[in-house]
Order: C-alpha cells, then sequence, then structure tokens
C-alpha cells in the first residue's frame, strides 16, 4: 500500500510516496537521485550503502522508509556543507579508494567514528578503525590505506573540539 513518508535528507524536507517497507536505499537512489549511496548486497552484510539516520550509521538497503520518517537523514552527498569532510580529504590524500564502490559507506561509518572520537576529545586507533569497519567489505586491498587515512582524520581533528 503506497502511503507517504515525510523525509528530511541532507536538510532537505521531501514527501515520497511509496510502501512504507520500501528500502531507504531505493528512496535515496531512485526517488531523491542521490547515487552516492551504493547498493552493494542488499542484505545490511557488506556497508555499501551506509548513510547515517539521526547521526546513526545504518545500512539503507534494510532501513524501511517508514523508519527513517520524522529523522535527520544523511548521505555522502550531504556529509558536510563547507567542503569535504576530514575522513573524505583524508582518503583522497592516501589515495585510499580504488574501485570506490565501498567508500561512500566507508566515508559515512568512518565519519561517524572521527566524529565520535572528536567528542571524546581522543584520537582513533587503527584497532578502533578495524572495529568500527568491521562490516564494511572492500575487495580492492585498499584497507591499510583506509585505515590509515581514517586515523590520521582523527588526529586531525582532535584539538579542534
Amino acid at each position: 500500500m503506497t502511503e507517504t513518508h515525510t523525509l528530511t535528507v541532507n536538510g532537505e524536507v521531501h514527501e515520497v510516496a511509496c510502501p512504507g517497507d520500501t528500502p531507504l536505499l531505493w528512496v535515496l537512489r531512485d526517488r531523491l537521485g542521490l547515487t552516492g549511496t551504493r547498493y552493494g548486497c542488499g542484505a545490511g552484510s557488506c556497508g555499501a550503502c551506509t548513510v547515517w539516520v539521526d547521526d546513526t550509521p545504518v545500512h539503507a538497503c534494510d532501513t524501511p522508509v517508514w523508519s527513517a520518517a520524522g529523522t535527520d537523514v544523511a548521505t555522502v552527498e550531504g556529509l558536510t556543507e563547507a567542503g569535504p569532510h576530514p575522513v573524505q580529504q583524508a582518503l583522497i590524500d592516501h589515495q585510499a579508494g580504488q574501485c570506490g564502490y565501498c567508500l561512500s559507506g566507508i566515508v559515512m561509518r568512518g565519519a561517524a567514528l572521527v566524529d565520535s572520537a572528536r567528542s571524546a576529545r581522543r584520537p582513533l586507533t587503527a584497532e578502533d578503525v578495524k572495529a568500527g569497519l568491521d562490516g564494511h567489505l572492500c575487495r580492492c586491498g585498499a584497507h591499510t590505506r583506509i585505515i590509515a587515512a581514517i586515523v590520521e582524520a582523527s588526529t586531525g581533528m582532535s584539538d579542534e573540539a
């Protein structure tokens, strides 16, 4: 049954008509044109579709749109208003992406890790990042550079809070 859902995505309010069990991923990509969020496995196992719902990373492929109504959703396109997030810049600086398919999800999870470390006023360790990215699959073999980039982003931000 089609229903109207009010979503705030990247600070903009959208009215979307679709069944309530439609995955948030398809609403973001197909209805709102935000294709930075990737479809990977469709089962919440690979992390490619990670977005923030009220600042909490979630898999958009297995999040029904009804559960995102009335929340603030952030995608990789809306991560910051003032240029690249420090995680995005560090990934670029470290040339940490190869195919890039997993990176939007890794950026969103990594940014959440870095922002949390910033609030705690302590940089992340490689072990913190490995644990935080445990549910993200990357087949390119860029893990070492991805981890180093996120650690660097947290170190650079630790004194700013």
